[in-house]
């Protein structure tokens, strides 16, 4: 609490001895005493403040103690006669102006306040020498002495302008701050009045008792608590804004020495017109210190916004607008790699965004480690890269793969993250083609499994195709062209039709019949699958509906529909099973829905499609089993009843091989795993013979029925009676 006073009480003390000094005698040696014993009190009490209140820069301080040192030992110089007591006075200016420069760059990061505050006074000082000082022009003493006093008057409106200027913001107004401004207004009061006392003679003593104040000041300035705060750096502020005040400020301050030449009454004589010329240089000097801080700040701030513009946020790398910049430059020998990440959308989906964030990061580093001195690596949007290399792309490419095969570990996770990557040459192309091309490379690597895959004319043919059969297809949903087919599931135990598939067909009134081979995928990338899927998927469940009316036990137990991965990862998708299951009234029991390996690989909503499937009560058959990289693994995760082998492990089960062990494999694991197992692609009845042989109870294929709109029920039951009277047939008689 003492400490928090301590300012106080020397002010106070500087306030008495202030006005002692002014009462006592001039010249008297109790005057001597006072004016000294205050003045090394107050450089004193700045340096007891900075031991006290430790200020994290304390080197502005040490500056102003400085400066009062040098100014107290002016007034000792000035007291016996010495010549040199001037220079000491500038000396402590220079001292003080150091430490308020250092004031201003820690609170506002540029010198252009200073400018200005110089600038202002300047012009003051001119107005203040024609007006005020003006000496005579006989008298070389007079003259020098008038200088000195100008020069003062300069530096303390410098100052005082310089300290206003930081007082204007609110986060600057210190206690400590405002008695720095006040005692440099005092100083100048008392300069100007030295001046004026020295012009025309009169005493200085009264003058006097102001400095001894200021010494008291600069002690009370220091010691208050908030010194500490003023010397906090406030961040990389590059300079206040040049407003339309500022401007007119300026161009006044520039503007008035010139003026000053139109009034010859005013402006008398050789001195005033080259004191009036000099400070129009001064202030020419300063304007362009302003102008040039401007220009240089403008400067950085246009580099640093460019090269904002032109990187990626999240991975710091280039981004899209500069990498079409450069490809727009690029030689010919340049060619684009083009990567997209597979599975990715995953990552965010359920590990969420600041871990996909942080695995592009990772990747971003890798790829960057990985390409050619001299390529230009860039992020182009979600989680899509490209780079631009020049010399043997299919190399760089490989080496790609090879840096982003292994496992990232981001968020706790550890993930396997894949890749598709397509190449295409810059030879005379414009940027965009070369960026299309290499783009449609990618994602016809992404849909025929390729890591890599470069850019040829039948990609862009294969695409056109694809675009216009997407077009008519659209055309063929709305007229009606599309039916769906049935192919029975047979059960050789029991003889009976345990359900059938639903097939789409696509009767072209021009091209005939298209295959599904060929639209499919076309439906897939268009995203016309998720409509064509539930026109599907309604028109099953309602010709099932009618067959559990018409037929009941006779009729199939259930009609197994085909949802493609759009659709699984579509929200809402188990929302749009349940509608149409109790529009058409049909059972969810009565329901499986086919999803292959590939539509399930990457998890996230897929599979969560699934599970709420299986709540609804809907069963779920994995198509295709065995084909794909990760079928056991995915037994693990998704919700599944059925196992489709897939027609190539039944094609050579009548001979010994590989296959037939497979598929002998592959119902030992459905058995195992309590789950039903239904033999694809059977088309003879020696198949089926041998699949039953090896535990199959569950075929289909051409041997029983062929995919129809209206499949015979009796025919297929028949075919299946004969199937199992023959094999009982030949084992009686090999009983026999």
């Amino acid at each position: 609490m003492r400490t928090a006073l301590l300012w106080r009480w020397w002010l106070a003390i500087g306030l008495i001895a202030a006005a002692a000094y002014a009462v006592v005698p001039a010249g008297s040696a109790v005057a001597k005493v006072i004016y000294y014993a205050v003045a090394l009190g107050g450089l004193g009490g700045i340096v007891l403040g900075i031991r006290i209140h430790r200020p994290a820069r304390p080197a502005m301080w040490y500056l102003l103690a400085a400066g009062r040192a040098v100014w107290l030992l002016g007034d000792l110089a000035l007291d016996t006669g010495r010549p040199f007591a001037d220079a000491l006075f500038l000396g402590s200016y220079v001292f003080s102006g150091l430490g308020l420069l250092l004031l201003v760059r820690l609170r506002r990061g540029s010198l252009g306040e200073a400018a200005d505050a110089s600038a202002v006074a300047t012009a003051l000082t001119i107005v203040t020498w024609v007006f005020l000082l003006h000496p005579n022009p006989s008298g070389t003493g007079q003259f020098i002495d008038s200088m000195f006093a100008a020069t003062y008057i300069g530096c303390d409106l410098t100052f005082l302008a310089i300290l206003i200027r930081v007082l204007a913001d609110s986060s600057s107004r210190t206690t400590s701050l405002r008695i720095l401004a006040s005692l440099t207004g005092f100083t100048f009061l008392a300069d100007a009045g030295y001046a004026l006392a020295n012009r025309f003679g009169t005493g200085t003593h009264g003058l006097d008792a102001i400095f001894l104040l200021a010494y008291a000041a600069w002690a009370a300035g220091a010691l208050h608590p908030s010194m500490a705060g003023l010397t906090r750096v406030d961040g990389p502020v590059e300079g206040t804004a040049v407003g339309r005040r500022r401007v007119a400020l300026f161009a006044a301050c520039a503007l008035i020495p010139p003026a000053l030449l139109f009034f010859p009454e005013v402006v008398v004589g050789l001195t005033d017109r080259k004191a009036v010329l000099a400070g129009s240089i001064v202030l020419t000097l300063l304007v362009i210190v302003r102008m040039a801080g401007i220009a240089g700040r403008f400067q950085r701030q246009a580099t640093e916004l460019r090269g904002v513009t032109l990187r990626d946020e999240l991975t710091g790398l280039a981004n899209r607008r500069r990498f079409s910049s450069e490809l727009a430059v690029a030689g010919a020998d340049r060619q684009v790699v083009y990567l997209g990440l597979n599975g990715f959308k995953n990552v965010n989906d359920e590990l969420g965004r600041p871990v996909g964030d942080r695995v592009l990061d990772i990747l971003a580093r890798r790829l960057e480690q990985a390409t050619p001195a001299g390529s230009l690596v860039a992020r182009m949007g979600g989680d899509e890269f490209s780079v631009l290399v020049a010399g043997p792309a299919e190399e760089v490419a490989a080496g790609l793969v090879g840096a982003l095969r292994e496992p990232v570990e981001a968020g706790g996770h550890q993930m396997l993250v894949g890749v598709a990557i397509g190449i295409s040459a810059t030879g005379g192309c414009e940027p965009v083609e070369v960026l299309r091309r290499a783009e449609a490379a990618m994602y016809a690597a992404k849909q025929t499994g390729e890591p890599v895959r470069v850019w040829s004319p039948e990609l862009d043919e294969h695409a056109s195709s694809h675009a216009q059969l997407g077009a008519e297809m659209r055309t063929a949903l709305d007229t009606g062209q599309f039916r769906v087919v049935y192919q029975p599931i047979v059960d050789l135990e029991t003889g009976s039709v345990a359900a059938v598939e639903a097939l789409v067909r696509w009767e072209h009134p021009e091209r005939g019949l298209v295959s599904p081979v060929q639209f499919v995928p076309a439906a897939e990338q268009n995203g016309l699958i998720v409509e064509l899927g539930e026109w599907i998927l309604r028109t099953s469940v309602e010709q099932m509906a009618r067959w559990r009316a018409e037929l009941g036990d006779a009729g199939p137990g259930r009609v197994s529909v085909n949802v493609s991965a759009r659709q699984l990862n579509r929200p809402g998708f188990a929302a749009t099973v349940a509608a149409a299951l109790a529009d058409s009234g049909l059972p969810a029991r009565h329901l499986t829905a086919e999803v292959t390996e590939t539509a399930v690989f990457e998890g996230g909503q897929a599979v969560i499609a699934l599970h709420e499937l299986r709540a609804l009560g809907v069963g779920i058959a994995l198509d295709d089993f065995g084909t794909g990289h990760s079928s056991l693994g995915l037994l693990q995760t998704v919700p599944v009843d059925t196992l489709k082998v897939d027609k190539s492990f039944v094609d050579g089960i009548t001979e010994a091989g590989r296959q037939a062990v497979i598929a002998e494999s592959l119902m030992h694991v459905s058995t195992g795993l309590g789950l039903s197992a239904v033999a694809e692609g059977v088309e003879t009845a020696e198949q089926a013979a041998a699949l039953r042989a090896r535990g199959y109870r569950l075929l289909q294929g051409y041997h029983f029925g062929r995919p129809v709109a209206d499949p015979d029920f009796d025919l297929v039951r028949t075919t299946v009676d004969l199937l199992v009277s023959q094999r009982t047939g030949s084992s009686s008689g090999n009983d026999r």
